[in-house]
C-alpha cells in the first residue's frame, strides 16, 4: 500500500501549477514591454517616412502640374500682357488678355486682332546677354511686366490685297473700298500717312487701333520688308481680357 498523503501531493500539485502560471505571466509580461519598448523606437523612424513620403507627393504633384501648364500655354492659350497704348481703346495698358493659339495663319480675316512675335520687324534682334534675356522671358511668362517682342495689332491687309490711303473722306481703302473702322480710337483719323501697298502672299498688313501713337506697319515703311509682317510670326488670337474682370469679349 501507499503512504502518499492526498492532501500533500495536492498542495505540491497546486503550488508547481502557481509557479508555472506565474513564470508564464511574467514572461508575458517582458514580451509585452519589449515589443512596447522596439514600438516606441520604432515611432520615430515611422513618422520620418511619413513626412518625406508627402512631401514627395506634393513635389510629384507640383511638377506635373507645372508640365501641364507649359503644353497649356505653349501650345493652347497663353495670356497676354499689354504694354502700350496703342490698341486703345480695344485693350489698354495694364490689361491681361488671353490668347487662343489654335489659329490658322492662312486664314486670318480683315479686322482680325493678332497677337505676334515682332523680332525682326517691329522689334529689333535682342542683343543683350543671354541671362538678362532669360530674365525678361520669365518676367513676362509670370504676367509681370510686358513682352518686348511680342505685340497685338489689327489685321488690315491679307495676302491679295492692295492697301492704301486714303479716299476723298480719308477713310482707308482696301482693293479700292473704303474701310469701316468703328474700333479708331476717338479723334484719330484712319491714317496721317500716305502709303499704297500690296500685300503678297505669306504677309499681313498690321495697325493699331489708336493710330496717332501707334508704332505699326505704315512706321517701316521704308525698312526691309516695307512693313509687311509674315503670317507666320503669329501666335495667337487674342479673345478676352481676363484681367481686369468685367471686359467685354474683343472684337
Amino acid at each position: 500500500m501507499s503512504n502518499k498523503n492526498p492532501v500533500a501531493d495536492s498542495s505540491a500539485t497546486g503550488f508547481l501549477s502557481s509557479a508555472s502560471q506565474s513564470r508564464q505571466a511574467t514572461g508575458k509580461a517582458r514580451e509585452s514591454e519589449g515589443n512596447q519598448g522596439t514600438g516606441s523606437e520604432d515611432l520615430p523612424e515611422t513618422g520620418w517616412r511619413r513626412w518625406t513620403y508627402g512631401w514627395r507627393l506634393i513635389a510629384v504633384a507640383v511638377a506635373l502640374a507645372m508640365v501641364v501648364v507649359l503644353v497649356i500655354r505653349a501650345w493652347v492659350v497663353d495670356v497676354y500682357y499689354v504694354g502700350s497704348s496703342s490698341m486703345e481703346p480695344t485693350v489698354v495698358p495694364g490689361d491681361r488678355v488671353l490668347v487662343t493659339k489654335w489659329v490658322d495663319t492662312d486664314q486670318l480675316e480683315r479686322g482680325q486682332l493678332v497677337v505676334f512675335d515682332g523680332r525682326g520687324s517691329f522689334a529689333p534682334l535682342d542683343d543683350d546677354p543671354p541671362a538678362v534675356q532669360a530674365l525678361q522671358q520669365l518676367g513676362a511668362w509670370l504676367g509681370v511686366r510686358p513682352n518686348q517682342d511680342t505685340f497685338v495689332k489689327r489685321v488690315i491687309g491679307v495676302p491679295g490685297d492692295t492697301v492704301a490711303c486714303c479716299d476723298d473722306d480719308g477713310r482707308l481703302k482696301v482693293n479700292g473700298q473704303p474701310l469701316d473702322e468703328p474700333y479708331l480710337f476717338a479723334g484719330d483719323a484712319p491714317s496721317d500717312t500716305e502709303f499704297e501697298v500690296m500685300v503678297p502672299a505669306g504677309r499681313l498688313w498690321l495697325l493699331g487701333d489708336h493710330r496717332s501713337v501707334s508704332v505699326d506697319s505704315r512706321s517701316l515703311l521704308g525698312a526691309p520688308g516695307g512693313g509687311l509682317v509674315r503670317a507666320d510670326r503669329v501666335i495667337g488670337e487674342p479673345v478676352t481680357v481676363v484681367w481686369p474682370t468685367g471686359r467685354a469679349d474683343l472684337e
